[in-house]
This record gives structure tokens, C-alpha cells and sequence, in this order.
């Protein structure tokens, strides 16, 4: 398993989107046209780019189909290969694997007001994040654990945060189990992984920094 991550930069926007964006379909191209935040385009170009990168260095697929699935879960037609893209802020990961993954990534901002996010919280978990030492590290571990479980369950926003608990890196959704990994990827964010598949506990893991 691999997971690709960079950072964006306004300095090296219109070099990245001259070498990459007409390398991609017309459907793609126009959605990045279509942000007015550069911020925001390159955060989705990037993890186009990133994708592409990882799938041609470690799996030896190019020019890869992407399809979606009922919840707009994207997925590789042809391939038995699994990815799953996050960001904030200013990183952008992809997590590239050879079984279903999903992937989340928040900047710790110290700003948060966790308190305003009680509602997507069981009362265990909001008791957890408001008798924490730390607690906007707290809160943004149990935010990219939900986070990443529901990315790697395919649903959406059809599965509210508060609707299950993740206990000793597990959890139940509809009777169907997933398990999650925190990763290491820079201090100011907090990242994890999740998948139904509980390889995902002892998989190793190879952390790739893109350079652009």
C-alpha cells in the first residue's frame, strides 16, 4: 500500500496546470477551470496527478478509467486496484492499495470551536474530545477516523458521523466491520486510513512525498 502526498503552491500553480492539465479528459479539464480559487483547483488537480503518479511507480497501470459507483465513490474499471484522494488546507494524499481504502486528512486548526461539531458526536466521543488534554488533537483523530471509515463504506453523507463508534481502531456499520490506522504524514494535520479489510492493520505502509 502507498500513499502519495504533496502540498500546494500558488508559486507553481500555471507551471502545474500548463504540464498537467491537457493531460487529462475534457471533463476533468473543465471541472478544474471551473474553480475561481486556485487554492482549489490545484488541491483536485494534484490529486489527479497524484493518483496517475502512484499507479504507474508501484502498480504499473497507465491511463487508468475512472468509474463511480452509486454513493460517487470513485474506483478503477479494469483494475482490482483500490484509491482514495483527501485534502485540507494545503496537503493532498492518495491512498493506492490492493484492497478497498479509504482516506482522510484535516489540518489541526487550532480556531475549530469543537463544540459546534456536538451534534455529529455519540456523547461518549464528545465526552472523550471534552476531557481531553488536547483537545483539537483529540477532536481531529476522531474527525479523520469517521471520516475515512465512511469514505472506505462508499455512502456518503447517507451515514451520519454520530451513527456509529469507532472503539480500538473498529467499528460496525450496518453489520458490516471496518477498521481504521492512524498515519503519520506532518505535524499540522492528522491523517487515517480505513478499510473493510483487516489486512489493512498490519499492511506496510510507504509514504511517498511528490515532488513537483
Amino acid at each position: 500500500m502507498v500513499i502519495l502526498y504533496t502540498f500546494i503552491s500558488e508559486d507553481k500553480h500555471q507551471d502545474l496546470v500548463c504540464r498537467y492539465l491537457n493531460t487529462f479528459s475534457e471533463a476533468f479539464k473543465n471541472k478544474i477551470l471551473k474553480y475561481r480559487r486556485w487554492q482549489d483547483a490545484q488541491l483536485s488537480l494534484l490529486g489527479r496527478v497524484l493518483l496517475r503518479h502512484g499507479l504507474k511507480s508501484y502498480y504499473n497501470i497507465e491511463d487508468a478509467e475512472i468509474g463511480f459507483l452509486s454513493g460517487h465513490k470513485p474506483f478503477l474499471k479494469e483494475h482490482n486496484i483500490y484509491f482514495n484522494i483527501s485534502h485540507s488546507k494545503n496537503l493532498v494524499a492518495c491512498a493506492i492499495s490492493d484492497f478497498p481504502v479509504g482516506i482522510d486528512v484535516e489540518f489541526s486548526d487550532p480556531s475549530i470551536n469543537y463544540q459546534d461539531f456536538k451534534f455529529q458526536m455519540t456523547p461518549a466521543e464528545f465526552e472523550n474530545v471534552d476531557g481531553s488534554a488536547d483537545k483539537i488533537n483529540t477532536f481531529f483523530t476522531y474527525w479523520t477516523e469517521k471520516e475515512a471509515v465512511i469514505k472506505a463504506h462508499g455512502d456518503g453523507m447517507m451515514i451520519p458521523l454520530d451513527s456509529f463508534e469507532i472503539l480500538h481502531n473498529e467499528c460496525s456499520i450496518d453489520g458490516k466491520k471496518f477498521f481504521t490506522k492512524k498515519v503519520f504524514i506532518d505535524e499540522q494535520y492528522l491523517s487515517c486510513i480505513a478499510s473493510n479489510d483487516p489486512v489493512i492493520k498490519t499492511k506496510e505502509i510507504i509514504l511517498d512525498k511528490f515532488s513537483m
